[in-house]
């Protein structure tokens, strides 16, 4: 039977790459690229081929080798694994560059910045304290060929072939041999005789000034170089002369070196030095630390090096997320790193994180990662957003912080284009019509117009004809002012999404209420908004075979591409959506102020005044939106979609606060209801647009009723006559009982767009039928009571200790 000998190289769990050598430290060493078989990790692999008649040579190598493996400190080269043979010595560390290499490479990209410098050195000095104080080594070989620096930027102090033990133990230091090595021993070794007093660092802290030297200037060409500074930095000047002084005894140790230059005004005072050294020890700092380390590290990532970022911020980044208290303050920080990051990188690192994120209840967290969704968006991909990201977020909505809702709006504009069929048209449309409703802020109501105009061409198309002409119509009877003038706008940014018959009978009618509202700056959206549709109206009526050209996007299929203003809108989104309750955030009045002067109409004869009532926050009252038209070369057009960008959103944030009203959904609330949100409606009996407004129940989902003709004036409704009856204090009306029927047959819900009911609850006709209905009820009460009264007379009192019996 025949056995084969394995061969341990083949058998190596790494392997060298097929790029030729990086080269090393001058001597027997060559330096490889290679990988990891079973991961393909990259890593760096030193080899050393074992030479006939080199015994002397292979023994220093044997003693690198043994060195390298035995000492672990994180300023010293990593050791991974290694090979040892008759024939060769492979020792496999982390992946790292030559320094005199890495330094021409930077040197070619436009040069290495002084904090990175400083921080190198950093390391290497702290790397030979750590042999000479900790360990009684000496070095016995620093120059630019010993040091090697690994992805993060961090340099490696390496070349371990010469050293020996300062105690004396083990022999003298080992012969080099090599004369590119031996140029940077001091000159004090020289002198054969060894008289020259000296600590036992000095050797080393002269090389490390040859070192500087080199970084700063170049490859050093003979040691009298060393007397002139060249490029050294002045404030590291005075402490680089310490080093390459004559007197080896004045030569500081490195620990003392190290202290020196870490002084004010020293050339490693620095915030780049500073956050390497607290990132070195995060793992003991206390939480309130670690909280302001994140909070401030922001400001400085912008000036430190990509490399370091994307490999030693990073990792301590998502370390504290995942296992820390860090909380939402990573968020900042770690979104800017991304920046750094390929798609398939931050895919791995970045996007799980965010995922988690989203799920937690924490609200600086959540509002942090909606006011920075901007920069992580177009990493998501649309399952992921519908089934964990979306759920979460619509929470936003419901939250009673102000901050919190508006940046759920705002998060809508980049959410949308991912969005599925069910989440964006049924759950989406729901939540944004419960907040044009009902939401006490102003300012929110207004955006969540803004955003719906913004959204309104993915919207499905019928979803768009269902939504957007009540929704923005709505906007224009909000008491608050800006909320009106978006609802014109919207109208103006989505004009090709409505057909003709919409823009004659349902947009311009709504258009020509606002001709006279008491603001002049909805006044003039208003004028300009006709212009545009009476324009686009006229070309059809002109050439009547534009029509199927016009109203192409009307039944399309959602696409981003089919708002007429969607150019324009871009720039609004951001000023009109961002910081919008900054300031109600910090305020809360504690009286809901008059948003609009608006006038009010003029009770009906024969039925009591309605006690005055707060301003609801939210309207009621019908809505319908758009304007601008496509293809429309006149200046009032094209004026009327710049608007948008022209708008100044930020005077939103003056706005008063509004109280928020409990909701009363018993029949004598309705009735309360209706005779506050008349006093919403923003029109003169001049021009009183309540038959458009015909009133529509929540099963007519978003279709417009018919229009109907308006009474002659001064005609009164058949529930206000007193029809000879007693008084309305005693006996109300019996044509209240068919109200009060229909009023139960149509109950409201008011978190739903697909069966809100868009059309007004404010007329004349409603308010009476409700009033009556109360006094209805309460005369049924009284006879209830009456009856009650009268049973328990006729039976008479009862007896203590009877029976009664059947």
């Amino acid at each position: 039977m025949w056995f084969f000998a394995r061969d341990p190289v083949r058998d190596f769990p790494f392997e060298l790459s097929p790029d030729p050598p990086e080269g090393g430290p001058p001597g027997p060493w060559v330096l490889h690229r290679g990988r990891k078989k079973a991961t393909g990790s990259p890593v760096s692999i030193f080899v050393y081929d074992v030479k006939p008649g080199a015994d002397e040579q292979t023994q220093v190598a044997k003693a690198a080798f043994k060195r390298l493996k035995t000492l672990r400190h994180p300023n010293i080269l990593a050791y991974i694994d290694g090979l040892e043979t008759d024939k060769c010595l492979h020792v496999v560390t982390e992946a790292v560059t030559p320094l005199k290499m890495y330094l021409k490479e930077r040197a070619e990209a436009g040069g290495l910045k002084e904090l990175e410098l400083s921080w190198g050195l950093h390391q290497i000095v702290k790397a030979l304290s750590f042999l000479v104080n900790d360990c009684s080594l000496i070095h016995n070989n620093v120059c630019m060929a010993a040091v090697f620096v690994d992805r993060a930027g961090e340099w490696k102090l390496g070349g371990l072939d010469y050293m020996y033990s300062s105690q004396g133990n083990g022999g003298g230091p080992p012969r080099k041999g090599v004369p590119e090595l031996e140029q940077y021993d001091p000159p004090e070794l020289a002198d054969g005789s060894g008289r020259a007093v000296r600590e036992k660092w000095s050797a080393d802290m002269w090389r490390l000034g040859c070192l500087i030297w080199e970084v700063f200037n170049g490859p050093l060409p003979r040691a009298a170089a060393l007397r002139n500074p060249g490029k050294i930095p002045k404030s590291l000047v005075p402490h680089y002369c310490e080093l390459v002084g004559a007197n080896p005894k004045v030569r500081p140790n490195p620990a003392r070196f190290l202290q020196n230059c870490r002084a004010p005004g020293g050339f490693m005072n620095n915030r780049f030095v500073e956050t390497n050294l607290f990132l070195e020890e995060i793992q003991i700092k206390e939480p309130a630390e670690k909280q302001k380390f994140f909070q401030e590290l922001s400001k400085s990532l912008d000036s430190f090096p990509e490399d370091f970022c994307r490999h030693k911020v990073l990792p301590q980044l998502l370390t504290a997320f995942e296992f820390g208290s860090a909380g939402a303050v990573v968020l900042t920080p770690l979104f800017k790193v991304g920046k750094f990051l390929n798609a398939e990188e931050y895919q791995q690192k970045i996007i799980p994180v965010v995922v988690k994120m989203f799920s937690s209840t924490d609200r600086a967290m959540r509002i942090r990662l909606l006011q920075q969704m901007e920069q992580f968006i177009q990493y998501l991909d649309e399952p992921t957003v519908n089934t964990q990201i979306f759920p979460h977020v619509v929470h936003g909505f419901l939250d009673t912080n102000p901050a919190i809702r508006e940046q759920t709006v705002k998060s809508m504009l980049l959410l949308a284009p991912k969005l599925n069929e069910a989440n964006l048209n049924v759950e989406l449309m729901k939540h944004f019509a419960r907040l044009q409703a009902k939401d006490e802020q102003g300012p929110i109501r207004c955006n969540t117009t803004v955003c719906l105009g913004k959204i309104g061409s993915y919207l499905s198309a019928s979803t768009r004809h269902r939504v957007l002409t009540s929704a923005f119509s709505r906007a224009t009877k909000d008491p608050f002012a800006p909320s009106r003038v978006a609802g014109v706008l919207g109208f103006a940014a989505t004009h090709n999404l409505y057909s003709m018959n919409d823009c004659a009978h349902k947009i311009l009618p709504v258009l020509c209420g606002l001709t006279v509202d008491p603001e002049k700056s909805v006044r003039d959206q208003a004028f300009k908004a006709i212009r545009s549709f009476l324009s686009k109206l006229e070309s059809v009526s002109e050439d009547p075979t534009q029509l199927a050209e016009v109203e192409k996007d009307v039944h399309a299929a959602s696409s981003p591409g089919m708002g007429g203003g969607a150019a324009s809108w871009a720039g609004w989104a951001v000023t009109g959506v961002s910081s919008l309750t900054s300031k109600l955030i910090r305020t809360h009045p504690a009286a809901a102020p008059a948003e609009t002067n608006v006038p009010q109409r003029p009770t009906p004869e024969g039925l009591p005044a309605p006690a005055p009532t707060p301003v609801p926050a939210a309207p009621t009252s019908p809505g319908h939106w758009e304007t601008q038209e496509e293809g429309t070369d006149t200046a009032e057009d094209s004026s009327a979609a710049d608007r948008w960008d022209d708008e100044d959103w930020g005077s939103l944030e003056e706005a008063e606060s509004v109280l928020a009203q409990q909701e009363d959904w018993s029949p004598g609330g309705q009735a309360s209801r209706a005779g506050q949100t008349s006093n919403l409606a923003a029109k003169s009996p001049e021009s009183d647009w309540s038959s458009w407004e015909a009133e529509g129940s929540w099963e007519q989902g978003w279709q417009e009723p018919s229009p109907s003709e308006p009474p002659p004036e001064g005609t009164r409704l058949a529930s206000e006559y007193n029809w000879g009856g007693p008084e309305p204090g005693d006996k109300g009306d019996p044509f209240a009982v068919l109200s009060a029927r229909r009023e139960a047959g149509a109950q409201l819900r008011p978190d739903s767009w697909g069966d809100d009911n868009w059309e007004g609850l404010e007329t004349e006709s409603r308010q009476g039928k409700a009033e009556l209905a109360r006094k209805k009820r309460e005369e049924r009460r009284r006879e209830m009571e009456a009856k009650r009264a009268e049973k328990k007379a006729a039976k008479g009192p009862m007896k203590l200790g009877t029976r009664k019996l059947d």
